[in-house]
């Protein structure tokens, strides 16, 4: 490009007949909507879970940065900052409905961690652009 002082924006594309904005930098995300919830942990175990620990609800093995919301579709990303700075973590899994939409789950990989992890009130989630 002659005019160096371009900067990269927003691509413009047309899908199903409908003008879409596609972002070229994934890596970052506005926050769409901040929710306080109950945040929670839990483990691989099949007391936490059910007969299947290592396959969360969206039927993809469990990992680090997977979170359960209950009323968020599969991910959703989110980043609780009070908790875990600019880590973004995605719905991938989710609670047992008695539980509500107004409670997150952490994953971790050990249940000693989860466990130790406790609960932590009045958290302020961050709902991400998709």
């Amino acid at each position: 490009l002659k005019n160096e002082s371009v900067s990269l924006k927003p691509s413009t594309l047309i899908a199903n007949g409908h003008l879409t904005i596609c972002k070229i930098d994934k890596t970052s995300y506005e926050v769409v909507k901040t929710v306080k919830m109950l945040v929670t942990a839990y483990s691989s175990t099949p007391e936490q879970t059910d007969s299947d620990p290592f396959i969360n609800a969206s039927n993809q093995h469990v990992k680090d940065g997977d979170i359960a919301i209950n009323g968020l579709p599969f991910g959703t990303k989110v980043r609780i900052p009070q908790i875990s700075g600019d880590k973004i973590y995605s719905v991938q899994d989710r609670m047992q409905s008695r539980m509500g939409t107004k409670r997150a789950d952490i994953w971790f990989a050990e249940y000693d961690d989860a466990k130790n992890f406790g609960a932590k009130y009045n958290i302020n989630i961050e709902i991400l652009e998709s």
